[in-house]
């Protein structure tokens, strides 16, 4: 038998849940590998996935705290398209995907793990990316370690907003 060792879940395993929505209480500290908030914006800001499908996958996330998107202001959703232009080019830059799966779920029936506060998933994909791991054991092995990917996401986004700006 192989075992495949994850020891940072223990963490969360282990840890108090925090009380309140984390997508609220993120925004409040600066950009860090801790917090894997990458960018900050006017309404929005860009947070890698805690427990991603796959390397690069990143969270683009509204400030204010709604469940129903009907509530998302056009000046919120102008932002929200604009960090996910921005993320995928990124995404391009430096992991050179062959695609990308870019959504929402609302609710928690349509699987949201953080259903009370909108977001909008941005997800890398490779030809093949969906190995024997996923499909038999139901598990998925990330190559890379979160916190390399933010240091690499901070520094694409970084140079981007350069040559944009």
């Amino acid at each position: 038998m192989k075992y495949l060792f994850a020891p940072w879940r223990m963490d969360y395993i282990g840890k108090e849940k925090p009380k309140g929505c984390v997508f609220c209480q993120l925004p409040k500290f600066d950009c860090c590998a801790e917090t894997l908030v990458v960018y900050k914006g006017t309404y929005a800001f860009i947070i890698l996935n805690r427990y991603p499908y796959v390397s690069g996958h990143v969270m683009i996330v509204p400030y204010r705290h709604t469940a129903d998107i009907s509530e998302i202001t056009a000046p919120e959703w102008a932002e929200i398209n604009q960090l996910m232009v921005l993320t995928v080019k990124a995404l391009e830059q430096e992991y050179k995907p062959h695609g990308f799966n870019i959504g929402m779920n609302i609710g928690q029936a349509a699987g949201a793990g953080i259903a009370d506060h909108v977001h909008l998933h941005v997800i890398p994909r490779w030809s093949g990316d969906a190995n024997f791991m996923t499909v038999a054991c139901g598990t998925r092995v990330i190559p890379e370690d979160l916190v390399v990917t933010y240091d690499r996401m901070v520094k694409a986004i970084g140079s981007l907003q350069i040559q944009e700006g």
